[in-house]
């Protein structure tokens, strides 16, 4: 079958990788979708399984940092669009492994734009995903795609390195990068050392949720849908050369957070609920809140649609149906490719 367009994800089988994923599978069957992934263990193929029949989905098992593969993969498919997703992204962990994170993030990225703008077939479009979090912490300083950038621990710093690599192939040889900075991003199948599924994991083994220092800590929470729905806009009518804000009103502390995911995982009375959070000493260092504008992202036509009482309802709905689905996140993967010839297509 001729397709239209291949889209290369890496990082696809993450937790909003594997929604990206999905919706292009679905949505384009003219598409080609490529998914070059790892498998790390913040990652379960069960996320797939929907599409991995699909005769429009290709899944390659393998490190984004090695570059035969990376530039194999642009020597023999004409990729069209690069969404690159594929990082290391827990905090704490940035703090005890910083290496680990400058090799995936900075150094995964170096090797994707190489072998991306060497080419024979350029991408039209390379997306890189980053964070909100390269801004720094802000107390009442809204932050717009101008904003100085300021990371304040290992991981958002090599977010931000990374960004600056993908911006010298826009200054150098106008190679078409777009960089999108989102807020917190929740919903169904996201790993469990993120905040929302964190708690209520620990809710679902009746032990506390635990609630790091005793600073006001508020985090703005996107829906994945709307996310997705922002990376599609992007690739169709954003400008190249450009960063987006994606973002949203919902601001929530997360001491509120920790008591509507007891209410509602617990079902108990509100003075009953403080004896489910438990405060436990906070990491290094910890920013409090990270609000932006997201005007650019809107003139094109993006709205969150998702209201924050309608996307927590589906993602608690989603965890208490699926007790199980991380509860073993090493069977079933088969080793990771290291040679070319050793992808595996589906």
């Amino acid at each position: 079958m001729d397709f239209n367009r291949t889209i290369l994800v890496t990082g696809g089988s993450g937790f909003i990788g594997s929604h990206l994923v999905c919706t292009l599978v679905y949505a384009h069957p003219d598409w080609r979708i490529v998914n070059l992934d790892n498998l790390d263990y913040c990652c379960s193929p069960k996320s797939l399984e929907s599409v991995e029949d699909r005769a429009n989905y290709t899944f390659i098992r393998g490190d984004v940092c090695n570059s035969r593969l990376v530039n194999h993969i642009f020597t023999t498919e004409n990729i069209d669009v690069v969404f690159h997703l594929a990082a290391k992204t827990h905090v704490e962990s940035s703090f005890e492994s910083p290496s680990t994170f400058r090799r995936v993030n900075i150094d995964g990225t170096r090797v994707l734009l190489a072998a991306a703008h060497r080419a024979r077939h350029q991408p039209r479009r390379f997306i890189y995903v980053s964070t909100d979090e390269v801004y720094g912490a802000s107390l009442d300083e809204v932050f717009d795609e101008n904003s100085p950038v300021r990371p304040s621990n290992p991981y958002s710093a090599t977010k931000a390195a990374a960004e600056y690599l993908v911006r010298s192939y826009w200054d150098k040889y106008k190679f078409p990068i777009i960089i999108t900075r989102s807020n917190n991003i929740y919903g169904p199948r996201q790993y469990t050392e993120k905040v929302i599924p964190r708690f209520l994991s620990l809710l679902q083994m009746d032990k506390k949720c635990t609630i790091q220092g005793t600073l006001p800590k508020s985090r703005h929470f996107l829906f994945v849908d709307d996310a997705i729905n922002a990376f599609l806009l992007v690739l169709e009518e954003g400008i190249v050369g450009e960063i987006y804000n994606m973002g949203t009103n919902c601001e929530i502390p997360i001491i509120q957070l920790a008591r509507e995911l007891v209410q509602m995982v617990k079902n108990v009375p509100d003075s009953e609920v403080t004896d489910w959070l438990e405060f436990v000493p906070d990491r290094p260092r910890v920013d409090l809140r990270y609000p932006i504008k997201c005007e650019k992202l809107q003139q094109l036509g993006w709205r969150a649609q998702v209201s924050w009482a309608e996307g927590i309802r589906h993602t608690v709905k989603w965890y208490l149906d699926n007790p199980d689905f991380w509860s073993d996140t090493s069977k079933d993967r088969g080793p990771i490719r290291g040679e070319p010839e050793q992808a595996i297509n589906k």
